[in-house]
C-alpha cells in the first residue's frame, strides 16, 4: 500500500511538473504576425467607410505570444462561409462592443483574398491547432480550406473576392500576392507540412486536385509577346486568361513585381516539367531585357497637401545615377515594352513625373524584386538545364 500511494504520488509530481513545463513552454512560444502586415497597416492608416470597426486611439495589441487570443481574433472575423474580410488587426486588443460588430457580420459574404487575407489566417489557425489542440481552431482552418477550394474557377485560377462580385475583382488576381499566397498554402499540405497533419484523406485529395488545377492555370497565363513568353499581369481575364485592367492606375501589361513570386514558386518545384522549365527560362530571360539602368527613385519631403484617402507630407522623383543598380518598373506596355505608368484616369502615361502626386507617391511604381529571381537563378539552371543559361545569351 505505502509504495502504492508514494507511486501515484510521484506521478502526480511528475505529471505536475510536466504540465508546468508544456506551459511554460507554451507561453514562450510566438507565431508570427507579419503576414497580417498589409491588413493591419490599412486598418490604421488608410480611411475606409466600409469597415465593420475603425481602431480606438492607442489599440491596444496582444504580444505574439499571446497566440490563442489572436487566433481568436481571427475566428471572430471568419465568416459563415469559411472566408475571412480584410483589412484588420488580428493583434488588437478589441473592445466588447467590438467583438459584437465584428460577429455580429458573421453572415455577410464578402470575403476575399486580397490584402493578404484568408490564406493568411487560416496557416495562422493551423498553426495554433498544432500547438494547442484546441478543437476550434481546426474547424476554422478546415472551414476556411474548404472556401479556398469552393472559390477556385474551373480552369484554376481565383478571383479577387469570393463569391463572385461585380467588376475588376472577378478577375484571376496575381496584385498583393492573393494568388500566389493561396497557392503556396495549398503546396504546404500537398507536401504534408506538419502544421497539416490534422487534414482528413478527403479533402488532401481536394486540396491537391486543387493545387494542380491552379498551376495549371499560372502556365496558361504567361504572356505571349511579340511572339515570346514573358511573364505576367497584375490580374488576368477570368475567362480569356489575357491580362486586364483592374483599378483605373493598374493597366494591363506586363508586371514585373508580381511576376517575381510566381517565378520563385515556379524554381522550387522539384522535378520541373518542360512546361514548367520554359517559363522560368522565359520569365528570368524577360527579368534581364526589362532592366532599366542609371535610375534611382527617391522620395523627399514636400508641402503637405490633403488627398481624399489620407495627408501626404512627400513626393517622389526618378534621378539620374550611374552608381545605381539595376531596376524596373512595375508596368511594361504589351507589344511596345516601354515602361508604363497610369493614374485614376486610366491614362496610359510613360514617365513618373506624369503621374499626379497622390498617385506618384501612394503606389509602388518601381521595383527591385526581380534581383531576388536572377540571383536564384543560377543554383536552378545549374541543377535542372545545365546546358541552357539564358543569362549569357
Amino acid at each position: 500500500m505505502f509504495n502504492s500511494i508514494n507511486s501515484s504520488k510521484l506521478l502526480a509530481s511528475a505529471f505536475c511538473v510536466f504540465s508546468f513545463l508544456c506551459s511554460h513552454a507554451q507561453s514562450n512560444s510566438e507565431i508570427s504576425t507579419k503576414p497580417f502586415t498589409d491588413g493591419t497597416n490599412h486598418w490604421y492608416f488608410i480611411k475606409d467607410k466600409t469597415n465593420i470597426i475603425n481602431p480606438i486611439p492607442n489599440q491596444p495589441k496582444y504580444a505574439e505570444t499571446d497566440y490563442t487570443k489572436i487566433a481568436d481574433n481571427i475566428l471572430y472575423f471568419q465568416r459563415d462561409n469559411g472566408g475571412w474580410p480584410k483589412n484588420y488587426d488580428m493583434k488588437a486588443i478589441l473592445t466588447p462592443q467590438q467583438i459584437d460588430s465584428v460577429v455580429k457580420t458573421k453572415y455577410i459574404e464578402h470575403t476575399t483574398f486580397d490584402n493578404e487575407t484568408t490564406y493568411t489566417h487560416i496557416h495562422y489557425l493551423a498553426q495554433v491547432y498544432t500547438l494547442t489542440k484546441d478543437p476550434k481552431y481546426k474547424d476554422g482552418c478546415l472551414k476556411g480550406i474548404n472556401f479556398v477550394i469552393k472559390a477556385q474557377y474551373s480552369n484554376g485560377g481565383w478571383p479577387q473576392y469570393f463569391p463572385l462580385e461585380k467588376g475588376y475583382s472577378r478577375h484571376i488576381t496575381f496584385n498583393d500576392g492573393a494568388y500566389m499566397g493561396i497557392i503556396n498554402l495549398l503546396k504546404k499540405i500537398v507536401n504534408n507540412d506538419p502544421d497539416y497533419a490534422f487534414i482528413d484523406a478527403k479533402t488532401r485529395k481536394k486540396v491537391a486536385n486543387a493545387y494542380q488545377k491552379g498551376l495549371d492555370c499560372i502556365l496558361k497565363m504567361q504572356i505571349k509577346d511579340n511572339g515570346k513568353l514573358t511573364a505576367w499581369c497584375q490580374q488576368h481575364d477570368e475567362i480569356t486568361l489575357e491580362p486586364a485592367w483592374a483599378r483605373k492606375f493598374e493597366p494591363p501589361s506586363i508586371c514585373n513585381a508580381e511576376s517575381v513570386d510566381v517565378v520563385l514558386f515556379l524554381m522550387d518545384i522539384e522535378n520541373p516539367n518542360e512546361k514548367i522549365i520554359n517559363a522560368v527560362q522565359s520569365a528570368v530571360k524577360w527579368f534581364q531585357d526589362s532592366k532599366i539602368y542609371n535610375t534611382r527613385v527617391e522620395s523627399f519631403a514636400a508641402e503637405e497637401m490633403e488627398s481624399k484617402y489620407k495627408k501626404i507630407k512627400n513626393d517622389v522623383r526618378v534621378v539620374h545615377d550611374t552608381t545605381a543598380p539595376p531596376i524596373w518598373t512595375r508596368y511594361y506596355e504589351l507589344k511596345t515594352h516601354r515602361p508604363l505608368f497610369s493614374d485614376r484616369d486610366s491614362e496610359f502615361l510613360y514617365s513618373l513625373a506624369e503621374v499626379s502626386r497622390e498617385r506618384r507617391t501612394g503606389y509602388a511604381w518601381y521595383t527591385d524584386k526581380p534581383e531576388k529571381a536572377l540571383k536564384k537563378y543560377l543554383a536552378w539552371q545549374k541543377k535542372w538545364v545545365p546546358n541552357d543559361d539564358v543569362l549569357k545569351k
